[in-house]
């Protein structure tokens, strides 16, 4: 996280201000300014769509049914290329325990498992995926109880670093030159630490 050499900064009406959010997350402000542009393009889509749904209740962590800006912010902070891999841990933990048991189930997985390949447009026969959920729980599901837990699931993605590639987004490392339409003359000076 960089240091703020100012407290000033653009005020988002509504929306929590971008210093606050910067010193927060592993963006710089200019780059939440950017954000907040990329917020309000997408903000008004609707989508159908079950694995984006699980996604969207992840960002929704007040619960409200809405993902205002400091959420989106905060919750795009975990694909940042400076977050922790315990976040990214966490939070594909969170993603695969789609019914919130604090366990990842066989079901869970096939389900997380067919969702990815409709969102890549691939297809894999039946057997072909109960022979990845059987090595997958032949791999994670160390103590044989039919779940995996959050060590072993911490455990099995040290193991297999691939599991986590799809929670780096590169472009997020400086979003103001990825979409230089978004970003804003920002009246915050950092200073990179």
């Amino acid at each position: 996280m960089g240091c703020l050499h100012s407290t000033a900064g653009r005020e988002f009406s509504g929306h929590e201000n971008p210093v606050k959010l910067a010193s927060e997350t592993a963006f710089s402000v200019s780059e939440v300014e950017a954000l907040y542009e990329l917020f309000k393009s997408i903000s008004s889509s609707v989508v159908d769509d079950d694995l984006i749904n699980k996604i969207f209740d992840l960002f929704d962590v007040k619960r409200k049914g809405v993902i205002d800006f400091g959420d989106f912010v905060r919750s795009l902070n975990v694909f940042h290329p400076n977050a922790s891999l315990e976040e990214k841990t966490d939070f594909t933990f969170r993603l695969y325990d789609m019914d919130c048991t604090g366990f990842i189930e066989r079901q869970e997985v096939k389900q997380m498992l067919i969702a990815l390949l409709c969102e890549s447009e691939m297809k894999l026969a039946d057997d072909t995926i109960e022979v990845i959920l059987d090595q997958t729980f032949e791999d994670a599901d160390v103590d044989r109880d039919g779940k995996i837990g959050k060590t072993e699931w911490s455990d099995f993605v040290i193991k297999n670093p691939s599991l986590l590639k799809i929670m780096t987004l590169p472009y997020l490392r400086d979003i103001t030159t990825t979409f230089p339409s978004f970003v804003f003359n920002s009246e915050v000076n950092e200073i990179a630490t």
